[in-house]
């Protein structure tokens, strides 16, 4: 069932920001006027696909009723059919439109990634999953900065935390955490057996300033030299900074930057973006019951995928999807994955109907 007349209220909403957008007060207020296009930008796919299904329902209602109309009914008869399944498409695609926005959709991420368990195998595994969604990052036309990286011995990497920046990334990216599981012989395995590793992928949307407040009295800062690969400027330098949440006991340490003010900086933005993701899951947590699928589908301690090298197989474990194309995926090429675990959340989220609407106002 479509709510018209909410519907026709965030019409009118769009058309009201259309002449916001076009005073001068508004103009001069950077602000406002970033937060009155954020919002036309949620609004127009809604109305344009309202628009496109009240056009669809008065041709189906014009068709019908010209049905025994001697010239017009053959024709009417014909066109029926096509007219109502697009009808149904498009009504579907309003539904999926009209779910509650996820107010973290539009930022920016922050993906973490860390070897399991499996030794320098699962950090050579680690390393991979990096190169993968670095490559897709490619593809799309995101920006990708290593916030903090720490190597392994043998290649690959222990953890890894990158900001990756763009259109829409958190929303793309979102489903991406948990445990992934890899199959494969490793090059040191003289007899070719398959070993099982693991790496974990936590996706953190960015937050602001506004997102999370910090209190100088609950960090404590750490300076020391910073270690690791990097040449001699790194290994003697002061730089390297580790900071404390002392209420939550989370430390974070960046030492990449020669700059203890860059470092600093990536530091605190680390924090913070952990900060906001305990706060969500802990208000997820409260709705529990009301969105027990919602919240299992997103548990990081649950194994999400299984990459099997030997036989080219990739299996998302929550949605049943098996592809023969592991090759092609551990490339960058993750839109077929992504789109089908997008559209399974948007499925289980329709089982679950809000009346909470895209761009509307308090």
């Amino acid at each position: 069932m479509i709510p018209e007349e909410k519907l026709n209220t965030l019409v009118r909403r769009s058309a009201e920001i259309d002449q916001l957008l076009c005073e001068a007060g508004v103009l001069s207020d950077p602000a406002r006027l970033r937060a009155l296009n954020r919002e036309q930008h949620q609004l127009m796919p809604v109305v344009e696909a309202f628009r496109q299904w009240q056009e669809l329902s008065r041709q189906i209602r014009d068709d019908r009723e010209a049905l025994d109309d001697p010239e017009l009914g053959p024709l009417a008869r014909e066109e029926l059919p096509e007219l109502e399944t697009r009808l149904e498409r498009t009504e579907r695609a309003l539904q999926i439109l009209l779910l509650p926005a996820d107010p973290n959709d539009t930022k920016n991420t922050l993906l973490e990634i860390r070897a399991g368990t499996g030794g320098e195998e699962a950090a050579l595994f680690a390393g991979d999953l990096f190169r993968m969604y670095a490559r897709y990052a490619e593809r799309r036309g995101w920006a990708v900065e290593v916030m903090s990286s720490s190597e392994a011995a043998a290649g690959g990497v222990k953890e890894l935390i990158a900001l990756i920046s763009g259109d829409r990334v958190y929303s793309t990216l979102k489903h991406e955490g948990g445990v992934h599981r890899v199959q494969r012989v490793p090059e040191t395995e003289a007899q070719g057996r398959i070993h099982t590793s693991t790496a974990t992928v936590a996706v953190l949307p960015e937050a602001d300033d506004v997102d999370v407040q910090l209190d100088d009295k609950d960090l404590r800062f750490d300076i020391a030299a910073s270690g690791g690969p990097g040449g001699q400027g790194v290994n003697t330098t002061n730089s390297a900074v580790q900071v404390t949440h002392l209420p939550t006991g989370i430390i974070v340490k960046c030492q990449d930057e020669r700059s203890q003010i860059k470092n600093k900086s990536r530091a605190l933005k680390i924090l913070r973006s952990r900060l906001l993701d305990i706060e969500q899951k802990r208000q997820a947590d409260a709705i529990r019951d009301e969105r027990r699928t919602m919240v299992k589908a997103g548990d990081r301690s649950e194994k999400i995928r299984t990459y099997n090298f030997p036989q080219n197989r990739l299996t998302d474990h929550r949605i049943g999807l098996t592809l023969y194309k592991l090759d092609r995926v551990i490339g960058g090429e993750l839109d077929e994955l992504l789109d089908a675990v997008g559209a399974w959340h948007q499925a289980e989220r329709l089982k679950k109907p809000d009346d909470t609407l895209p761009g509307s106002q308090p």
